[in-house]
């Protein structure tokens, strides 16, 4: 049981930590190109997410059902919750705004001068950060819940 933990708890170390960093990624001042590679490396940073957050997960799954801990637990219920919104967020809601950006990123230096153009990039990636820092509360929140749980 106690390489289940350590799984478990690796997981979400790798998996969670390096998403932090992309509050820098998101940063306002930032030209177009660095925009572009900020959300290039933002892409590959998010493997982490998916990978490690999906086998603490599964790790956490199992601890619960190995334990005398039970799905009813509020902690373990309030967990999942965070988790599932935590996807919502990111997934569902950042993800089209983080493409809608890069699409229009890749229009050209033609449109970069079009002040409607500059508008609409300053306001998706306004949106972004919102939605960033929203999921990043909520995993803070999440790690909270990790770390008070009851013994």
């Amino acid at each position: 049981m106690e390489w289940l933990i350590w799984i478990h708890v690796l997981s979400a170390m790798i998996g969670i930590g390096p998403t932090y960093f992309g509050h820098i990624l998101l940063r306002k001042k930032q030209s177009s190109n660095q925009l572009q590679q900020s959300l290039a490396l933002f892409g590959l940073l998010n493997y982490f997410p998916k990978i490690g957050g999906s086998i603490a997960v599964v790790s956490g799954v199992a601890l619960v059902a190995a334990t005398g801990w039970n799905f009813a637990d509020l902690w373990i219920l309030g967990s999942l919750v965070l988790y599932v919104m935590i996807q919502i967020v990111a997934v569902g809601m950042l993800g089209p705004v983080l493409k809608q950006l890069m699409q229009l990123l890749n229009i050209g230096d033609d449109a970069e001068n079009d002040p409607g153009v500059a508008t609409n990039k300053t306001a998706l990636l306004a949106k972004a950060n919102r939605l960033y820092n929203t999921a990043s509360i909520l995993g803070i929140i999440l790690i909270l819940f990790m770390i008070v749980k009851p013994m």
